[in-house]
């Protein structure tokens, strides 16, 4: 298994801080986050919400070409995997995933994340059925552009979304090519929905697991509602305090004979970000250990 960090957790570094740091902790790969930069830094940003309102461990989106052909040079010269390019763009965003291909294929990346396709039931338009197959089209609509490029297209198991659990990815991607379509397992998304056993689950995607998510949480007892009953909110955890089972997951990655990538997406807010990736990098190497043969 080779071990990196999703950038996107690593908001204060800049592109080339974010490899300097991954290589001096032992770091095998990253993860890059792709989005549109602002031009000026908010004045105000809750330390939690950072990973999102300013984070400078980003490519952008806007110039992705050159962006991922610098942080592919410096990758290189420090040893470092480019383990995929991660945007936000929905699947029916052909005209704005397409450089992003165009980009991964020039620096010999063969992963890029899309499908983030957001659901509300109380603002949805039509029927999650109904959004559930244009979301499939979507998918297939793009399989020539995946095929000239080289690169496989992954979804994300995400709370919020049209996948929020390991069977709804896998309607998603059935009866397409796994050589072209995948799926990135997250199971600290499944903490705040879609749980599902892992063994189960990895039976079920097989071929389509193509990269791993490693973070935690849990859901934290936040008052009453007018019946008093009591109400749960979403929080973010360091790795061993939260309640996905990650040895767990470990032990199940072992016996399907997953031996792929896996990156670090930590948005837990108890430790600075080098502290928390010295951390996490040792946990990993600690789960390694403790549930191989």
């Amino acid at each position: 298994m080779k071990f990196g960090v999703f950038s996107v957790c690593m908001p204060e570094y800049g592109v080339e801080e974010t490899i300097n740091l991954l290589k001096k902790l032992g770091y095998q790969g990253v993860e890059w986050r792709v989005a549109e930069i602002p031009k000026e830094k908010p004045e105000e940003i809750p330390f939690e919400k950072r990973y999102w309102g300013y984070n400078k461990s980003t490519l952008d989106l806007s110039n992705i070409q050159t962006e991922a052909e610098k942080a592919k040079q410096l990758c290189d010269e420090a040893g470092l995997e480019v383990f995929g390019l991660t945007t936000y763009l929905a699947v029916n965003e052909q005209e704005k995933l397409l450089p992003v291909l165009q980009a991964a294929k020039s620096i010999g990346c063969h992963q890029v994340r899309a499908g983030l396709v957001l659901y509300d039931p109380s603002k949805a338009e039509k029927k999650y059925p109904e959004l559930f197959a244009e979301l499939q089209e979507n998918l297939k609509a793009l399989e020539p552009a995946l095929k000239e490029n080289g690169v496989k297209l992954v979804l994300e198991i995400h709370m919020d979304t049209m996948i929020a659990s390991p069977s709804a990815a896998y309607r998603a991607l059935q009866g397409l090519d796994p050589e072209y379509y995948g799926l990135i397992f997250d199971p600290g998304n499944m903490v705040n929905e879609g749980l599902e056993e892992y063994q189960k689950s990895f039976e079920l995607l097989g071929n389509y697991i193509a990269h791993i998510h490693i973070k935690n949480g849990i859901l934290e007892l936040d008052g009453e509602d007018e019946l008093g009953a009591c109400k749960w909110k979403r929080t973010w955890t360091p790795l061993k305090k939260g309640m996905a089972d990650l040895k767990k997951l470990f032990e199940v990655m072992r016996k399907m004979g997953y031996n792929g990538t896996v990156s670090v997406e930590d948005f837990s807010n108890e430790q600075q970000t080098e502290d928390k990736l010295i951390y996490d990098i040792d946990y990993l190497h600690q789960l390694e250990q403790a549930t191989k043969e």
